[in-house]
């Protein structure tokens, strides 16, 4: 009985179309799901880019600080990753770049939990909208020019480019 069930369900056309669009729907909120925590990674990696500025940390705890925090994310996060020294530098750049303006840090009025996109300036939303490889690479190109880095995340966005494609325009006149 099971096997004449079974064919039968395989060969309708109803049943197919279900299944055809499960598997749609479910790919679509994988990408979703995917894309909800890449946007929270960065909120993080902004954020603490945003802390270690607004603290002037290195100026306070010396050149070594970065080195101190990425070993003691590594011990309190052993499962985590993206805390090394690099990727920490890259974080404050993140913050540094898109930030239009920061408001100095008064002493004793900093919280530690507050989790907020902005400081002082406006951000653009979008750069919470691609992977972090995409940054580390348009950082690396733009340098400090916030208009050319978020003309080639608006472009990114806008035409889904990979790595290897923003990469390629990157190292065009593109934006000129």
């Amino acid at each position: 009985m099971a096997r004449t069930i079974n064919s039968i369900i395989k060969t309708d056309e109803t049943y197919n179309n279900w299944i055809s669009s499960l598997k749609k729907r479910y790919r679509s909120s994988q990408i979703k799901a995917t894309m909800s925590v890449n946007r929270e990674m960065l909120l993080f990696y902004w954020n603490l880019g945003r802390d270690i500025t607004l603290m002037k940390a290195e100026s306070r705890w010396g050149s070594k600080f970065v080195d101190a925090l990425s070993a003691d994310l590594r011990k309190e996060l052993p499962d985590a990753k993206g805390f090394s020294r690099t990727n920490i530098f890259y974080m404050t750049k993140f913050y540094r770049l898109y930030a239009e303006e920061t408001i100095p840090q008064v002493e004793g009025q900093f919280d530690f939990t507050e989790i907020i996109p902005q400081v002082g300036g406006q951000i653009e939303e979008g750069i919470f909208d691609i992977p972090w490889g995409h940054h580390k690479l348009i950082m690396d190109k733009c340098k400090d020019d916030r208009d050319r880095a978020i003309f080639f995340v608006e472009k990114t966005i806008e035409n889904n480019w990979s790595r290897a494609v923003l990469q390629n325009f990157l190292d065009t006149n593109l934006y000129e």
